[in-house]
């Protein structure tokens, strides 16, 4: 089982003044053959708090996988691309090129997003957008590829090439 993370950056969620859509999205999708979600948080666009979260996530509870979703578009409060950076150890540029690319074939504004994936440690980071839609569609395209990816990294994978 992949033991995932998702984390919720939203201000007003984690005030209680909105319910947060996005995390019941991508539970419905994640195979439960295949996924496992350990752990589930709502924090505010806090870049020192999404930082530390983050960083738990990864050392403490040693998940394999973390889907952050909010804080990845232009807004000034939206820092969760820079606290993912801070916390990284390899970028990988490629799931989030092949978000935007393909998300760009629904809406003209996948361009306008910073998300970021990486690794720190034996997990993987991906951010997501905060909408449930625009998060649903954008790990669509990125699922395909995360089971193999994170037996790398755990180290469990056979050979790749063919």
């Amino acid at each position: 089982m992949i033991k995932v993370g998702i984390l919720t950056i939203s201000d007003k969620g984690s005030k209680g003044e909105r319910t947060d859509g996005t995390c019941p999205a991508i539970k419905e999708i994640l195979n439960k053959n295949i996924y496992s979600v350990e752990y589930y948080k709502i924090i505010p666009d806090e870049i020192e708090m999404i930082r530390k979260e983050l960083i738990y996530i990864c050392d403490e509870l040693n998940l394999d996988l973390i889907l952050t979703n909010g804080g990845t578009g232009f807004s000034k409060r939206d820092v969760t691309p820079e606290a993912t950076m801070k916390v990284i150890e390899k970028q990988v540029p490629g799931i989030t090129e092949a978000m935007r690319q393909m998300s760009l074939s629904i809406t003209p504004m996948a361009m306008l997003s910073r998300a970021v994936a990486g690794i720190r440690k034996n997990t993987l980071i991906i951010n997501l957008p905060g909408s449930p839609k625009g998060a649903v569609e954008n790990l669509k395209f990125a699922l395909p590829a995360l089971p193999h990816g994170i037996e790398i990294l755990k180290g469990t994978a056979g050979e790749c090439a063919r």
